[in-house]
């Protein structure tokens, strides 16, 4: 059943009874549900763990400014924090960037962060279409409608960019531009990085460049045959990590 979680403007399910161990972070455009699998299992093994719906996705509205994962985690933090210590936090994808910036901000309150599928650094940037920054330059000329130039971003621009709109596709743009190289090297807990090996979205090229840069205990679990939705695909790999982590 879906709360409220703390001052209102969150909201995310439990699963299990007792003290909550695991705190579940989702992708773009996912929500918490994206865990039930994994959760509802490890809640029959006696631990609970919150999923959270991240703003702007599942039952938690958008929040009221854009801002990247640094102020995402500054969103989820209360509710984070008020689960206690000695949690698991568990990120994927867009909750993986959230994840090892609460991770870093609050090394007190993990026993170990497990990031999946999370595109924790930045990628070489691609060049836009011409025809796009043709339709562009023309826009910021007053040469071009607003109308044409959201025709155009809808057709070249990303499946996720296409689909957003409003804040959450500000959102989605400082995101892109974030890279997380502080925040990996200030993480105190152990580190598990999940990966589909056929993940297209973040490939694991980058998770083994991220490895590089973590100075606690950290390592690479590789899934064969599995792509970026690791939760949906593969949750016995979350259920084996979080386990292992609870040791």
């Amino acid at each position: 059943m879906l709360k409220a979680l703390g001052d209102g403007t969150l909201f995310g399910e439990t699963f299990g009874e007792g003290p909550v161990r695991v705190i579940w972070l989702h992708g773009w455009a996912r929500r918490g549900q994206d865990f039930t699998a994994a959760a509802r299992e490890l809640a029959e093994r006696g631990i609970a763990s919150l999923a959270i719906d991240l703003p702007g996705f599942g039952a938690s509205p958008a929040p009221t400014r854009a801002g990247g994962a640094r102020y995402y985690a500054d969103l989820v933090a209360p509710a984070v924090l008020d689960a206690g210590d000695g949690l698991v936090l568990v990120g994927h994808s867009l909750g993986g960037r959230v994840a090892a910036v609460l991770a870093a901000e609050h090394p007190e309150r993990f026993c170990e962060v497990i990031l999946v599928g999370a595109p924790l650094l930045r990628a070489a940037p691609g060049k836009s279409p011409w025809r796009y920054r043709l339709v562009r330059a023309l826009a910021r000329r007053r040469l071009l409608s607003p109308a044409r130039l959201e025709a155009a971003r809808q057709r070249f621009g990303s499946p996720d960019y296409r689909a957003a709109s409003g804040v959450l596709r500000d959102v989605l743009v400082t995101m892109v531009a974030e890279s997380y190289e502080d925040e990996l090297a200030r993480l105190a807990a152990p580190v598990h990085l999940v990966w589909g090996a056929n993940d297209t979205e973040v490939r694991v090229d980058l998770a083994r460049r991220a490895l590089t840069l973590v100075q606690s205990p950290a390592r690479l679990t590789v899934l064969e045959g599995v792509g970026h939705l690791v939760p949906t695909e593969s949750p016995e790999a979350l259920i084996r990590a979080v386990l292992e982590a609870l040791a």
